[in-house]
């Protein structure tokens, strides 16, 4: 039996009709956090995804929209959902649009996706100036508003520059370690080191192209790297700041599709592979018939209570001091 998960960052498709009710493929009692939106959408686009996905769960029955720490608490009979933001380029450059998207139920944002906006540079990016005066200023609003800053998909040095900047733990919401596999969209030990300080989480990711395995034969494996970059974290920045953020998409198909058609988003580290791959949660949980993370972590020397903090306990920890109780 997996301990209770917190998922901070899968992806639906970018459309309001997307499947809401395939989130019940996770198990009662998770914590997931969904994308609506990073570098294509506009505010009124990513806006639109999150009320459509907040009134699809609410019909659905079988998931709880989260407002606070407080939401998770008798949530085992449900599914608790929140969401997140990829890029700041849906804010369309007015951060009190930060205010807007947390009444939406966004907990999380990251300032740049791949690419340089107004907010920084991204881990695409040749040249690396960190975040501009603008993702300064947005660091300091996530903190006063209670979002997560979250440093996936950033540069280096953006990565860096929010550590320094925030007031509260940081996440990387789903980012695993270039020590292990240098692809650039994996962080260094410099900016896990960073976060950590914060107080903060990293959330290892089940991505095949960023664990080194991407074949369709290579599920078993990805979870087995999964494994390896957690046992790595823990080792570099102890048990408490690593999570699970396995970045799932329930909108591979589509995903891919966007890779082919807006290549500027990406680059040869996303096309070089293939098809992306990723950990679906029957896979992340033993529910299918390959190991599940927490089988695969027990028989590398995890304890119980190592086992629920990864798979939980650090996000919530760290949450308990970032969110706000917006009434």
């Amino acid at each position: 039996m997996s301990p209770f998960l917190w998922e901070q960052h899968c992806c639906l498709p970018m459309s309001p009709s997307a499947p809401v009710p395939e989130l019940a493929r996770y198990p009662v009692g998770s914590y997931l956090s969904v994308n609506v939106g990073y570098a294509p959408q506009s505010t009124a686009e990513a806006v639109a995804l999150a009320e459509s996905f907040r009134a699809a769960a609410l019909a659905d029955g079988r998931f709880r929209l989260v407002r606070t720490l407080a939401d998770l608490a008798d949530a085992g009979e449900v599914i608790a959902l929140a969401f997140d933001l990829e890029d700041s380029g849906p804010l369309g450059g007015d951060l009190d649009n930060v205010a807007r998207f947390h009444a939406l139920g966004v907990r999380s944002l990251a300032a740049t996706y791949n690419h340089a906006n107004a907010a920084g540079c991204g881990c695409l990016d040749v040249a690396d100036t960190g975040l501009t005066g603008y993702g300064r200023d947005l660091v300091a609003v996530l903190n006063e508003v209670g979002v997560f800053v979250d440093g996936s998909h950033c540069s280096r040095r953006s990565g860096l520059d929010m550590a320094e900047l925030t007031a509260v733990p940081m996440i990387y919401s789903h980012s695993n370690f270039a020590a292990l596999w240098p692809h650039p969209r994996n962080i260094t030990d410099e900016q896990a080191l960073a976060c950590a300080r914060t107080g903060g989480v990293i959330g290892i990711n089940g991505v095949g192209i960023f664990l080194g395995h991407n074949a369709e034969s290579e599920a078993a494996a990805r979870v087995a790297a999964m494994a390896r970059h957690i046992e790595y974290g823990v080792e570099l920045v102890g048990i408490d700041h690593i999570g699970v953020g396995s970045d799932f998409s329930f909108d591979g198909d589509d995903f891919n599709a966007e890779i082919r058609a807006n290549p500027h988003n990406f680059s040869a580290d996303y096309t070089r592979y293939g098809p992306l791959r990723w950990v679906p949660p029957e896979d992340l949980l033993g529910l299918s018939d390959i190991p599940g993370l927490a089988a695969v972590l027990a028989g590398r020397g995890f304890s119980a209570a190592d086992r629920a903090a990864i798979f939980g306990g650090n996000f919530a920890r760290a949450a308990r001091q970032v969110w706000r109780d917006p009434r």
